[in-house]
């Protein structure tokens, strides 16, 4: 089935459709809900209001840009949602679910080091975490994250600093990375 016909089922309330779809993308943006929950089932539970919300707000998906970015965008959007609502910061990440981190395969040479990555990621305190990834991953601006999480874009910049600084200093400390190579590698996977 073509992406079109996936939204237009979608936009019709086609079951058949909107499994299509959520089979199609659900892997990739439950990776995208692990990056910002604490445990499994809190990733899952931001995975299925992104999608009930992806369902309920596809028409208003205007086909400018892709639309795999549009669903991206309302997980992100959901996932940062369910943490102010419910502030669920104490628990753990289960790695294994997380594979779909987007780094390029010369900073980081084997799929072990990524994963090694969004470990220490997760030991970042919650405010740093959230900044670098709705940053340096998902792309948006300081400005845009100051809005979305209701502090000012100086916080934003700081804390993405901040946690710049602390990921590089845990990678260094586990072996992960020697200080030149942590340098190279976060420049070029966080571009920033």
């Amino acid at each position: 089935m073509t992406e079109e016909a996936l939204i237009y089922g979608c936009l019709q309330n086609d079951p058949t459709a909107q499994r299509e779809l959520y089979n199609r993308y659900s892997p990739k943006m439950l990776s995208v809900c692990y990056r910002y929950a604490q445990n499994r089932e809190d990733a899952e539970d931001m995975l299925q209001e992104g999608f009930i919300k992806v369902f309920t707000q596809i028409n208003t998906f205007q086909n400018k840009g892709a639309f795999e970015g549009w669903v991206r965008k309302v997980i992100v959007h959901t996932c940062i949602n369910f943490l102010k609502k419910y502030k669920k910061f104490n628990e753990n990440v289960d790695l294994a679910y997380a594979t779909y981190l987007q780094v390029k395969e010369e900073t980081i040479p084997s799929l072990m080091q990524a994963k090694q990555v969004v470990e220490c990621i997760r030991l970042l305190p919650v405010g740093y975490k959230t900044v670098l990834n709705l940053y340096a991953i998902e792309g948006y601006s300081h400005k845009e994250i100051a809005e979305m999480l209701e502090i000012e874009e100086s916080t934003s910049r700081s804390q993405y600093t901040r946690a710049k600084a602390m990921l590089e200093a845990i990678l260094i400390k586990k072996k992960i990375l020697e200080k030149p190579e942590a340098d190279l590698a976060l420049h070029v996977v966080f571009k920033k």
